[in-house]
């Protein structure tokens, strides 16, 4: 069934024209690691550090998560699985590596979600703007054949479930901050263990025309990476709380206005 919604997609798209397909291919972009970070650092520098922490560990925690189930699962491209689907524009050469779940979605969930939540009694309009754009990343990689829709689902539940741990777990250490190291040394300890999984485990090794359809170096230099960001988050969310403390201006400011913080997680 989900090829056969890539193949209705994919129909219209052909009927459409270039015009849909651009825009969605730019939705895409917002979705991807480096327009993410940009946006988080600026939350994080800028305006409120206790958000940039949620969306930081949000973003890092499921990147890993993500990292592991596709190379767990190994689950192949639409146009590998199907050859009739085919990719719009240059998609099919910038989504590389497994298919299951999808990685766009897992970055853009934890960023806008956590965003919309966070606005959503103050700033109303930011909230639905964050909504709009993260449904619209997620439909963007079935418009564009990249991915099925049992990929972008899953990806968008496992994102929301990460933000609510997350909500959780904040409220927690607000009530326990001498926990919050224990965690910190958690991550670290899960961060070592997930790379010596994504490293010892096997991979498929199948062949079309010759080439690998998947490297699994690929597959584990983007696992290292993923993993790699998580433990140095770790790592400085400990020596930013022990010495360094630093404290956006803005951030007084705003919740002495009672426009930002109080819907912090």
């Amino acid at each position: 069934m989900d090829i056969d919604i890539l193949l209705i997609l994919q129909e219209f798209r052909n009927g459409a024209g270039a015009c849909l397909v651009d825009f969605m291919t730019k939705m895409s972009f917002i979705g991807e690691m480096n327009t993410v970070l940009i946006i988080t650092a600026l939350i994080y520098w800028c305006v409120n550090k206790k958000i940039g922490n949620y969306l930081l560990m949000g973003w890092s925690g499921n990147r890993v998560v993500n990292g592991l189930l596709k190379v767990t699962a190994c689950v192949y491209r639409p146009w590998i699985r199907d050859s009739r689907i085919l990719p719009a524009g240059d998609a099919i050469t910038t989504a590389t590596g497994y298919s299951f779940p999808s990685g766009h979605t897992m970055t853009a969930t934890p960023i806008y979600g956590a965003l919309a939540v966070c606005t959503r009694k103050k700033m109303r309009w930011i909230s639905v703007l964050c909504i709009i754009c993260l449904v619209l990343t997620a439909f963007s990689r079935n418009y564009l054949g990249v991915h099925t829709p049992q990929d972008v689902l899953v990806g968008l539940a496992l994102g929301i479930l990460t933000l609510w741990g997350l909500a959780v777990l904040f409220r927690y250490l607000a009530a326990h901050p001498e926990k919050e190291n224990i965690f910190l040394i958690g991550g670290i300890v899960f961060g070592i263990a997930a790379l010596l999984y994504i490293s010892l485990k096997s991979y498929p090794m199948d062949m079309a025309d010759g080439q690998i359809l998947v490297d699994p170096e690929k597959m584990k230099k983007d696992g290292f990476g993923d993993i790699g960001r998580m433990i140095v988050f770790c790592i400085g969310r400990f020596i930013e709380k022990t010495w360094v403390k630093y404290e956006p201006v803005f951030t007084k400011k705003a919740l002495a206005s009672g426009v930002v913080g109080a819907d912090s997680p």
